[in-house]
């Protein structure tokens, strides 16, 4: 019989918001995939490493190294190389587990594989916590209440849909918000915004920031792994 992959959502940073059925499918894997820079660094392994290094298996571990250029072809041959290894095990009869930070069906990594393997093979996701779930507990903040507008965008959207989104809705998240603070800061200015909006990055993790005042921030590039929560109300008593 084939194996079956499975993505785990594996949360924002903080192992103990690992679900169960997550924790208990990552510790009975046989093969744990995972992304991974060119020196084996990988955010979602450290994440699940508590379970790794607690499970009784003997886990076989397959990192896939994406490049870390932007040009979008080489990422795509990254997860067509990674799609045949994976391919290869599942055709084996070895279940793979990839391990994918947040969620594995929100702005996922793991959505890329799927739609590589799921003609061949039996797929299945398991839902993480993802980083917009995650800040709005950091904040005690609500994302929406009532008849309350909520949508998601990227850093990587366009300048004029940023405004639109900013101007329409009551919360805003802005995800992959690190390559694109400036332009981020420059649309809550234009659609006076700026005193709606928190800064968010490594949520969860030890390294983790909360600024309350992005008129703070500077104009410089953060991290990938931050966000802008936008709102209308600053406190769930509004």
């Amino acid at each position: 019989m084939q194996g079956k992959f499975i993505g785990v959502g594996v949360g924002p940073g903080d192992p103990e918001l690992i679900t169960l059925k997550a924790a208990r499918c990552i510790q009975q894997a046989p093969v744990i995939a995972y992304l991974s820079n060119a020196e084996g660094a990988s955010q979602a392994r450290q994440i699940a490493a508590p379970l790794l290094q607690a499970s009784a298996n003997a886990l076989r571990e397959l990192p896939i190294v994406m490049p870390m250029s932007t040009e979008r072809s080489a990422a795509n041959a990254a997860y067509d190389s990674a799609a045949t290894a994976i391919a290869s095990e599942l055709s084996a009869g070895h279940d793979v587990v990839f391990l994918c930070e947040g969620d594995p069906l929100f702005f996922g990594s793991y959505s890329y594989l799927l739609e590589r393997l799921e003609d061949r093979f039996r797929c299945e996701a398991i839902p993480g916590i993802s980083s917009m779930h995650a800040a709005s507990a950091a904040l005690s903040l609500p994302l929406a209440l009532l008849s309350e507008s909520l949508a998601v965008v990227s850093g990587r959207h366009e300048d004029a849909l940023l405004r639109e989104t900013l101007l329409r809705h009551d919360t805003v998240l802005i995800l992959k918000a690190g390559a694109a603070r400036e332009r981020i800061l420059t649309a809550l200015e234009t659609t006076n915004r700026l005193g709606d909006a928190r800064y968010l990055e490594y949520i969860g993790r030890e390294q983790q920031r909360i600024e309350s005042d992005v008129r703070q921030l500077t104009a410089d590039p953060g991290p990938y792994f931050s966000l802008f929560v936008v709102s209308r109300r600053r406190s769930c008593s509004q």
